[in-house]
């Protein structure tokens, strides 16, 4: 594993600059519109199948919060914890520090994720599910960013395409901060 300095976590000083500096890219109305969009469409895929839904932490934190209570089935509830950035912007090797565990076992999970960006992340999650015994495994994520290039994984469910650009709030961090705002911004 490649390790790296400190995690860059900005002052709130600087935190305040770079919302100031930000574009809105979704606002707090259009993602609240998507997200009640993805409960229906979920349910109506899931609602026969009591799958454990899975949130990839920290950034699915809120949009985990935001699905969760509209999802019109019964389910169980956990989380993993995988990440590459480490609240750098550029990624780096999978940093585990909640792998799936065996209650994914001949179950159908949904992954919930904040943002399908390069995919690398979320194919390990979903490769480390599959090798722990799951039945299948869907994914849900509230944004997808367009980068143009080839992913390892796509997503069954997406709410936004986000820009090939830096994009926070939302569950998505800036350097440690912001993931609370309820719009999408993307640094410019």
């Amino acid at each position: 594993m490649v390790e790296w300095a400190r995690e860059e976590v900005i002052s709130a000083v600087e935190a305040h600059q770079l919302l100031d500096d930000a574009e809105i890219i979704f606002t707090e109305a259009e993602v609240s519109a998507v997200v009640e969009k993805m409960a229906q469409d979920i349910s109506a895929v899931l609602h026969q199948s009591d799958p454990l839904v899975l949130s990839v932490m920290g950034g699915a934190v809120v949009f985990s919060g935001w699905l969760l209570p509209k999802l019109l089935f019964p389910l169980d509830f956990d989380y993993v914890q995988a990440s590459r950035y480490r609240n750098q912007i550029q990624g780096h090797d999978i940093h585990w520090r909640v792998a799936p565990s065996d209650n994914v076992h001949g179950r159908t999970v949904l992954l919930l994720d904040d943002i399908l960006d390069e995919g690398i992340t979320l194919a390990a999650v979903r490769d480390k599910c599959l090798e722990a015994g799951a039945m299948r495994v869907l994914i849900a994520v509230l944004a997808e960013k367009a980068t143009g290039k080839a992913k390892p994984i796509r997503a069954d469910f997406v709410g936004l395409v986000v820009p090939d650009r830096y994009v926070f709030g939302c569950g998505m961090d800036v350097h440690g901060r912001w993931r609370n705002l309820p719009a999408i911004y993307a640094l410019k």
